[in-house]
């Protein structure tokens, strides 16, 4: 499509309620984690869980709206059901992140695993997705599978160098041997980190191959969802809370800098695509 074309909506989805649903809930997210930040730490889980869950339902709408009602189960499927079974076998066998426990502050579990948990995977595997699918357009027309999951995953897996100290801090879960860790964020094991990129992998190949194609003129149509946005608000709004509130300073610049390598990119693509 030539650049400033309008583009064409397939899909009458998108003037129905599923992409204003996935907005509202993307509002919701931006809302509860700028509450988390000026909240107590033991006051922050139920800013945490709202914020999960208003993800991931914002995610769903927008593979939903984006791609059809295959790629939502998909994505509920393969990111909830496989993040839930990695977390189980991760926390029964210490395969693949390393050996690690949960300590029952994150509400409702199953086998051992909090569902928010589950939800969280949900969340950013879809954005993610689009991620390694935008970048993977810009050096190859066909968009290899191996290239769309390469990048994919280390959207997704780049997030966790954010995430897991925060959650460690938190009281959340803790690591029976946190070391070799990242420079300059300590307590996690390095292992964790191989075990995301392996799962974030597979997740993503799997969606990759199996959402089929997506229902609008132009992928990353605004329209159909805020799932880009609500990635580089994760980005840029990590990197701060890192630096400004959680005292991991360290975190921001490392995590900045691994997530970056993707979400800049990505933040350029979005641009290009509404110039």
């Amino acid at each position: 499509m030539s650049v400033g074309v309008r583009p064409r909506v397939a899909n009458p989805v998108l003037r129905g309620a599923v992409p204003v649903v996935a907005w509202v809930c993307g509002a919701l997210v931006v809302l509860a984690q700028i509450v988390y930040s000026m909240t107590a730490p033991e006051d922050r889980i139920f800013t945490t869980v709202v914020s999960v869950i208003a993800f991931a339902v914002a995610s769903v709408c927008d593979a939903l709206a984006r791609f059809g009602p295959r790629a939502a189960v998909l994505l509920v499927a393969v990111a909830g059901g496989g993040g839930l079974l990695a977390e189980t076998i991760g926390v029964h066998t210490g395969f693949p992140f390393g050996e690690y426990r949960y300590t029952g502050s994150l509400g409702l579990e199953v086998v051992g695993v909090p569902v928010v948990v589950a939800l969280a995977w949900v969340m950013m595997c879809w954005p993610a997705l689009l991620v390694g699918r935008s970048l993977a357009a810009w050096s190859r027309a066909d968009r290899p599978l191996w290239l769309v999951a390469g990048i994919g995953a280390w959207a997704l897996a780049s997030w966790d160098v954010f995430l897991d100290p925060q959650m460690v801090d938190a009281g959340h879960w803790m690591w029976a041997d946190p070391d070799p860790a990242l420079p300059g964020v300590h307590g996690i094991p390095l292992t964790n980190y191989a075990g995301w990129v392996l799962v974030a992998v597979l997740m993503v190949a799997v969606l990759h191959r199996s959402a089929g194609s997506p229902r609008v003129g132009r992928e990353l149509d605004l329209r159909a969802g805020p799932a880009p946005v609500l990635y580089l608000w994760t980005y840029g709004s990590s990197v701060w809370a890192h630096a400004a509130f959680f005292d991991r300073p360290l975190v921001s610049v490392v995590a900045g800098v691994l997530m970056g390598l993707v979400a800049v990119p990505f933040a350029v693509a979005v641009w290009r695509a509404y110039r």
